[in-house]
């Protein structure tokens, strides 16, 4: 998977088609990102002692990490390419125009 936190996403499909938000967190094993401001749930919390109350809580889900696409700050929603530098370290590329993200 090469998004990484940080990276500015747009989602591709879903409730949320159309959103942009950065990634806060990239979850490889699973195949998924948590996206700031995308795909919001409510979830209805029990009161565990007097310093945390229970209530209705907004929580971030995850997003399959191919329901969305890095934005390039030259051309917008572009896939992701890899190549070597010259000192043979590995860059991610814009597949569009080929720039460094």
């Amino acid at each position: 998977m090469r998004l990484r936190s940080g990276d500015r996403v747009r989602v591709l499909t879903g409730k949320d088609k159309g959103r942009e938000g950065v990634v806060s967190i990239s979850l490889p094993r699973k195949g998924k990102v948590i996206v700031e401001g995308v795909n919001v749930v409510k979830r209805h919390t029990k009161p565990r002692d007097n310093s945390t109350p229970g209530g209705i809580v907004d929580k971030l889900m995850p997003v399959d990490a191919s329901n969305v696409a890095v934005i390039c700050k030259k051309c917008g929603p572009t896939r992701i390419g890899v190549r070597a530098d010259d000192f043979g370290k590995r860059v991610r590329v814009c597949k569009k125009c080929g720039g460094d993200l």
